[in-house]
């Protein structure tokens, strides 16, 4: 049950709010509009008056409620009515006018209009116009002159809207921090509905905007890339000149004048303000940087593996900071995934945006590699060959947003955990729609019945304790092909093997032959041995027939293990 608090303000401000209330709507969506409650329990109700003018028992409804507004004359407060929609979720029952009746008592009582047993208080009425949700309305001087005491009546609705789900059984929301996107409004709702539009403006433009500054590298190339993709930008300038602010618009998104609407970006996420834009380019410099050659799509996967470490054993700002990246990787996934997986990703990335603010400040400094690998894959579209390089990336990203929601939880971020545990559902769809065939692809190039009971041998000597769920798991033909291809780039099974097993534990994963397989594809790839190795193990061909060979190279120390962490 979502209630949303509305201020007007000047002399009819109450008049617009009632022709509003019992009018068509914009969009003809008011059906049926009439009173379920009010302060006295006989106002007039200009929807069910059939033997008069409904024009007239509008004008003596706002009569009435004005009343005590009148009375003050020059006195009278700024704003003078509250009105507050309160909806209930789709999949709720219908309540009676008898339950809006109780729950409109309720959101005025908590919100300091109406105490409970106060005969002085503010007059309001609740006007039911649909079958899911209705409008409070009320004025803001108390019979006794005096004006409402309602602090925070923001998060006292929230509170009670909470209690009423419980009590009525309806669909439970989250207590929030304050840091979630603004909500649509019934008007931006309609419009999009009347136009037929899939989305309303403002949240295309929240995904637009958040795509570009996760593509950027200045500000320079931002603006760029979103007059590319039809966002107009204005900016708010100071004396100086200089830009404080900006707004975006969509060419085709207009009023009733035909001139764009602008959104602050402030009011499309809290960190879509032109500060924190900034703030977050400054951790991509411009510069170019030295890379090390290699599969862009390994590197990105070896920087996203640190995330679950830093969610772990990091300091709650540095953990905030890679909630950010990885809410800027997830944006950017939908535009280099495979055609089949595109439209999970985007609903990924758009239930994750939640996750990516708390009221943690982020500290970014431990961000710039993974940037840096999803943007050289934005940029540049290397090849996947066999669509490996994606699958193993989701598959981290994966273990990422399930550390993400194990850390909401513990810091009792109710709406983020949602958000993420949501955004985890469409990418295991995305990442079985990626993977599977890449693991068939893999199984139909399994090498001998020898080989597999050799490697069945290792896996017995280095995890007996996993070996039995690995071998009857369907993704070993998988294991066993990539294992054949690390030796024939000159690698130690055995070796290779442990250094996959000690990068994260198998406790928990939901197929350890799978998360085995990814981990030494990317392994053999990365270090592979140079021509030294090479040439040395074609001397040596005819002494290992039965042993696999060691690589020239010592291996490098492994990474840090994170926790368990369950493989969805």
């Amino acid at each position: 049950m979502i209630p949303k608090i509305i201020l007007g303000a000047g002399p009819k401000a109450t008049q617009r709010t009632i022709a509003y209330l019992f009018g068509k709507g914009r969009s003809n969506e008011h059906t049926d509009p009439h009173l379920v409650a009010s302060w006295n329990g006989f106002a007039p109700d200009p929807g069910r008056s059939p033997h008069r003018n409904p024009k007239d028992v509008q004008a003596q409804l706002v009569a009435q409620l004005d009343q005590p507004v009148k009375m003050l004359g020059d006195k009278a407060p700024r704003d003078t009515v509250w009105h507050c929609p309160v909806r209930a979720a789709p999949e709720d029952p219908i309540l009676s006018d008898g339950q809006w009746a109780d729950i409109a008592r309720r959101m005025v009582a908590a919100a300091g209009i109406a105490p409970e047993g106060d005969e002085e208080a503010c007059r309001w009425v609740a006007v039911r116009h649909a079958d899911d949700h209705i409008h409070i309305a009320a004025t803001l001087v108390r019979h006794d002159g005096r004006r409402p005491e309602r602090g925070y009546d923001q998060r006292a609705v929230q509170r009670e809207a909470r209690s009423i789900e419980a009590d009525y059984g309806l669909r439970r929301l989250k207590p929030g921090d304050g840091t979630g996107a603004k909500r649509l409004t019934s008007k931006e709702h309609f419009k999009a509905k009347r136009l037929g539009q899939g989305a309303a403006a403002r949240d295309v433009l929240r995904l637009r905007v958040r795509r570009a500054v996760a593509a950027a590298s200045d500000e320079a190339e931002l603006f760029a890339l979103l007059e590319s993709t039809g966002v107009a930008v204005r900016f708010k300038r100071g004396p100086s000149g200089d830009a404080l602010g900006c707004n975006f618009a969509l060419p085709h998104d207009t009023n009733d004048k035909g001139e764009p609407v602008f959104y602050a970006g402030s009011t499309l996420a809290p960190d879509l303000s032109l500060p924190k834009i900034r703030k977050s380019l400054a951790t991509t410099s411009p510069e170019p940087v030295t890379v090390r050659p290699g599969n862009p799509w390994h590197q990105a996967t070896a920087a996203a593996e640190r995330i679950p470490h830093h969610l772990t054993h990091g300091d709650d700002q540095t953990a905030q900071g890679q909630l950010v990246l990885l809410g800027a990787t997830l944006d950017l996934l939908p535009l280099t995934a495979p055609t089949t997986a595109k439209a999970e990703l985007e609903r990924a990335a758009v239930a994750f945006e939640r996750a990516t603010r708390s009221r943690i400040a982020a500290d970014l400094a431990s961000t710039h590699a993974l940037r840096r690998g999803i943007q050289t894959i934005w940029r540049d579209r290397p090849s996947d060959g066999d669509g490996s390089g994606i699958a193993m990336l989701l598959d981290t990203v994966l273990t990422a947003v399930v550390l993400a929601m194990h850390w909401h939880r513990t810091h009792r971020h109710a709406q983020q955990e949602a958000a993420a545990e949501q955004a985890l559902v469409h990418l295991q769809v995305a990442y079985a729609q990626v993977a599977e065939p890449v693991l068939t692809g893999l199984a139909q190039r399994a090498p001998s019945p020898q080989m597999k009971h050799r490697y069945a041998h290792h896996l017995q000597q280095a995890v007996p304790e996993h070996a039995e769920r690995i071998l009857n798991d369907p993704a070993w033909d998988a294991l066993t092909a990539v294992l054949a291809e690390a030796e024939a780039a000159g690698h130690n099974a055995t070796t290779v093997l442990g250094q996959a097993l000690d990068q994260r534990t198998l406790d928990d994963a939901h197929s350890p032959a799978r998360a085995l397989t990814w981990r030494i594809r990317r392994l053999g790839d990365r270090h592979a041995p140079g021509p030294r190795a090479q040439a040395a193990r074609a001397r040596s061909t005819t002494h290992r027939a039965a042993a696999p060979i060691h690589s020239a190279a010592p291996p490098p120390p492994p990474p840090p293990q994170a926790p368990s962490a369950r493989r969805r």
